[in-house]
């Protein structure tokens, strides 16, 4: 008789892709209010490559289970948990955790994903999904008309940004290398080489007068550029420190750098505005808030993928056995849309 187990991969300190490790044991029980997920698909982002560095801002500590979001369907339920959420599939949000094949989640955490998306599909639109919505609706508010520069367009948050943006009527300018332009003029996005030298000057091109918002997951120096491209009550929202990635040292230092800037600018008698933008915020202490604009703004998501306003863009699907591959593709640079890993 085969005895289903529990695989996961552990992240032990700071190491190389291949130095992650898989471990094998039992499948957890739900407790009271939680649930217990079958993973079918989890992703490998930004936070993860700069976890193994150990340049997360806010990682927990040595070994730990990696994975920012997952989809999956549910198992098993714990005491207090509706008994028909028992085989939904269901999105989630995990921070950590997410890079196992059965997952305890708490059940209030979990957004229901619409029949007729596929796991890896719809895994492409959680995190990345959730942050591009937030960004782009709830902090730049870009209106009908506006014009708007995506750095990173070909990135996992970047290719949902650029769709989202030119669904609610935007003009997008988006910075990539030559290798994706055709991609997204394809799509209606003005292409930037990133690598062209003077890309500030090469976006003024484009829009003379300033942009009405900038969304920005490089940070470093380079953040200093997006807000000056900003036309008058223009918005630039800062979401990563990809610069910073490879760098030694703390990994608080380049965020606390990036608030700084953003008070200061916020605090100029300009007109424009500036934020640091971090899908968690609020969690903390206002827990019912949190999941319940999760859950609207993730349907949101879910809703436009499904009518086609954003098309999944699934880079690669991966065994977890093969996790290191997947991390070294993630961090080629080299893909369009998201790495995903499934059992």
């Amino acid at each position: 008789m085969n005895t289903v187990e529990r695989v996961e991969v552990v992240l032990p300190g700071k190491v190389e892709p291949e130095g992650l490790e898989l471990r094998h044991g039992p499948v957890p029980v739900p407790a009271a209010g939680q649930a217990l997920i079958a993973m079918e698909a989890t992703g490998v982002s930004f936070a993860e490559q700069q976890m193994r560095r150990g340049r997360y801002y806010d990682q927990p500590p040595f070994p730990f289970v990696p994975g920012y979001d997952l989809v999956g369907t549910v198992r098993a339920v714990g005491d207090g948990v509706a008994p028909d959420l028992l085989g939904k599939r269901v999105a989630a949000l995990t921070k950590t955790g997410g890079w196992a094949s059965h997952v305890l989640l708490d059940a209030a955490d979990l957004v229901d994903v619409p029949e007729g998306l596929g796991a890896a599909a719809a895994e492409t639109a959680v995190v990345n999904g959730i942050t591009a919505w937030q960004m782009l609706h709830r902090k730049a508010r870009v209106r009908t008309g506006q014009t708007v520069l995506v750095h990173g367009a070909n990135g996992g948050v970047g290719s949902i940004l650029v769709q989202l943006a030119l669904a609610a009527g935007a003009r997008v300018i988006g910075t990539a290398s030559p290798r994706h332009h055709d991609a997204l003029r394809a799509l209606g996005v003005t292409p930037v080489d990133y690598r062209s030298g003077d890309v500030p000057a090469r976006v003024r091109d484009f829009a003379p007068g300033g942009v009405d918002a900038v969304f920005d997951h490089v940070g470093g120096g380079g953040v200093v550029d997006s807000w000056r491209l900003l036309a008058p009550g223009g918005t630039l929202v800062s979401y990563g420190s990809a610069a910073t990635r490879d760098d030694e040292g703390s990994g608080t230092w380049p965020v606390l750098r990036l608030l700084g800037r953003v008070w200061l600018w916020n605090a100029l008698p300009n007109g424009r505005h500036a934020y640091f933008f971090n899908v968690w915020a609020g969690r903390a202490y206002a827990r019912n808030r949190f999941r319940a604009r999760l859950r609207s703004d993730l349907t949101q998501v879910f809703t436009a993928l499904r009518r086609g306003d954003i098309t999944a863009q699934v880079a690669a699907e991966i065994p977890l056995s093969r996790v290191a591959e997947a991390m070294r593709l993630a961090e080629s640079g080299t893909v369009a849309g998201k790495v995903v890993l499934v059992p």
